[in-house]
């Protein structure tokens, strides 16, 4: 009984995720441009546009899952980009697993957003190894098409992290969640093994299948010296 829970168990991942294939990041990258475009698009809502001239990377996990019932636990699958001398960078897979997110149990899909506001936070992402609230400090980012006035999220937070559930968007902790670089999904969409620093200060050209994501990027964020 305990061999075959323990199958099932090694065996979930595989279900979840599939076989790591070249089409799965592609559609990773669009999923996450249109995450992007969709909740800058919404007439009321959306992330201020100076927090987003101000990031230095931008990060979306499209869809992650409430796993409790399974790992124990969350887990997401998203792509992030850095501001270069030259616009953004080459996108760079991760993953993004544990934390409590006040999802309902029974594998509620929401979409993630995590903005770095500052060179600090990019160091930590740029390691491919943080903990949101213990290496990083986050902070559910305000809501709105602007932030009149409010300048704390300029001094304390490294992380600014934002979700969408059932159509509802806001900040939200990320406390606890720990963020590493998805190694299978680069091989696939890069041909080979490419550190997160490289992708993410410049150092690799981006591919063609890269530019939905980019472009969103650019049209809400600006580029590299912003809007």
């Amino acid at each position: 009984m305990k061999r075959s829970l323990l199958a099932v168990l090694f065996l979930i991942p595989g279900l979840l995720w599939g076989d790591v294939t070249r089409d799965k990041p592609v559609e990773r990258i669009d999923s996450a441009a249109a995450v992007l475009k969709e909740i800058m698009d919404a007439p009321d809502a959306g992330i201020p546009e100076e927090i987003l001239t101000s990031s230095k990377c931008i990060a979306v996990v499209p869809s992650m899952l409430n796993a409790a019932f399974l790992f124990g636990g969350n887990y997401g699958k998203g792509v992030a980009s850095c501001r270069t001398d030259h616009g953004w960078s080459a996108p760079a897979f991760f993953n993004l697993k544990g934390g409590s997110f006040g999802f309902q149990v029974g594998g509620q899909a929401v979409d993630l957003i995590m903005v770095i506001m500052n060179d600090q936070g990019m160091q930590h992402l740029l390691s491919s190894k943080f903990e949101l609230g213990a290496d990083a400090s986050g902070a559910a980012g305000p809501v709105g098409r602007h932030v009149e006035g409010d300048t704390d999220w300029k001094m304390r937070a490294q992380v600014l992290t934002y979700s969408r559930a059932r159509g509802v968007f806001a900040g939200i902790s990320l406390k606890g969640a720990v963020l590493t670089q998805d190694k299978d999904d680069t091989r696939a969409f890069y041909g080979r093994m490419i550190r997160f620093r490289t992708l993410l200060t410049g150092e690799a050209t981006p591919t063609a299948d890269s530019q939905p994501f980019l472009e969103q990027l650019n049209k809400q964020a600006g580029g590299s010296g912003g809007k």
